[in-house]
């Protein structure tokens, strides 16, 4: 989700569609946290890891 979050984000800023960078921001802000829920070892959804 991060890397996908990345690509958009670089997407969105050479092609100048600031919809794609706004994606691409909620993407990498929503993979960090699942991320660092994962890491904790607090279950989120009723699964130790998001992937």
């Amino acid at each position: 989700m991060i890397i996908l979050g990345l690509v958009l984000l670089i997407l969105g800023l050479l092609l100048g569609a600031h919809i794609l960078w706004q994606i691409g921001v909620v993407l990498i802000v929503v993979g960090a946290v699942l991320a660092l829920l994962g890491t904790s070892g607090r279950t989120f959804g009723g699964r130790r890891h998001y992937w």
